[in-house]
């Protein structure tokens, strides 16, 4: 008895909370009206900020990397509070730069093949609660070349 009073306590409030109608009336120089009936209020999108976090391996006798080129999703908001560790979980110096919506990290000191994977963090994501996941796509560019190769993406789901 009480699981079903809690399933229609439950259903009511959810029907409640999702249908909200309005009744609108456009007055016009005419007395016949123009009517818009139920009109319906979305909620407003709710962000939160979260962290998003990925391992990138870096190529045994490959060239040396020399920038990241990080292209965010429209649907989030990234900060340039991004930190990079190399697989000893040492902290590498970076420049973070945006240009247009794109995120470019330069490595003052290229990272060679030594190091076999770097793990980046962007500390500060605007993210909304619902909505599709946020799939970042990944390049990068080693020293001596201005070519741009893709190196993957990055998919987060959202909560």
């Amino acid at each position: 008895m009480n699981r079903i009073l809690i399933y229609a306590t439950a259903f009511v409030m959810a029907s409640a909370a999702l249908i909200h109608t309005d009744s609108v009336t456009a007055k016009t120089g005419d007395d016949t009206g123009n009517k818009i009936d139920n009109s319906l209020q979305l909620p407003s999108i709710h962000w939160r900020v979260v962290k998003h976090t990925f391992q990138l391996r870096v190529p045994k006798n490959g060239k040396p990397l020399s920038q990241l080129i990080i292209d965010p999703p429209t649907t989030v908001a990234v900060s340039n509070d991004i930190t990079v560790f190399d697989d000893q979980d040492r902290e590498i110096n970076i420049n973070v730069s945006v240009d247009n919506r794109r995120i470019i990290i330069d490595f003052p000191e290229p990272v060679t093949s030594n190091i076999n994977k770097l793990l980046i963090a962007l500390n500060k994501v605007q993210q909304p609660i619902n909505g599709a996941d946020s799939v970042y796509n990944l390049s990068a560019k080693v020293v001596g070349s201005d070519t741009e190769i893709p190196v993957g993406q990055a998919q987060f789901n959202t909560f």
